[in-house]
């Protein structure tokens, strides 16, 4: 069956729509997929660039940042809580970030007494602790809000331990070769 000219033309619209249709979508997908892939801040304004957006409508991309195992294996890092530096051994046995009395001071956190109502099994006994949220803990580029925390009550807690309430809310946790990767 032949097609007369005016059909040809029609089929060639429809299949030019259907083409331009699946190269968006192709498009699309390709963009979405390398936002989740990488971890360089920077990328979002090759990102941009790409797709044509304005920074406001630019797909987010993850942020990351890598932390290098001390000598003896644990993870230590300057993090801020609510902007204020704590140093912080990264835990992924700590089922939460729990801050030291004094950090937790120094961070601008002060429970009152009345608040140290729950107990936990440390590493140096039985100790009480107040249940808090932090808004903002940060560790170089990576960044969480609303974070489920505990001040230890004084003297119970040598080291802030950044635990699973922090790690659980990032998109990955990868370690390997001495080094920590975490990414939001």
């Amino acid at each position: 069956m032949a097609l007369s000219l005016s059909g040809r033309k029609i089929l060639f619209e429809v299949s030019a729509c259907v083409g331009a249709l699946v190269v968006g979508i192709v498009a699309f997908n390709h963009f979405k997929g390398r936002n989740q892939a990488t971890s360089l801040d920077i990328a979002s304004v090759t990102a941009r660039k790409a797709t044509g957006l304005p920074e406001a409508q630019a797909p987010k991309l993850r942020r990351s940042t890598e932390l290098t195992a001390q000598r003896n294996g644990h993870f230590f890092a300057e993090a801020e809580f609510n902007g204020r530096s704590v140093n912080v051994m990264v835990d992924t046995g700590a089922s939460m970030v729990a801050l030291t009395y004094d950090d937790a001071r120094r961070a601008g956190i002060a429970p009152l007494d009345s608040e140290f109502t729950r107990r936990a099994n440390t590493a140096n006994g039985i100790a009480k602790f107040a249940p808090i949220v932090i808004d903002r803990i940060s560790i170089g580029d990576v960044e969480v809000r609303n974070v489920e925390a505990a001040v230890m009550e004084e003297g119970k807690l040598d080291t802030t331990l950044l635990g699973m309430s922090f790690l659980g809310k990032l998109g990955r946790v990868d370690m390997r070769s001495g080094k920590l990767v975490l990414e939001e």
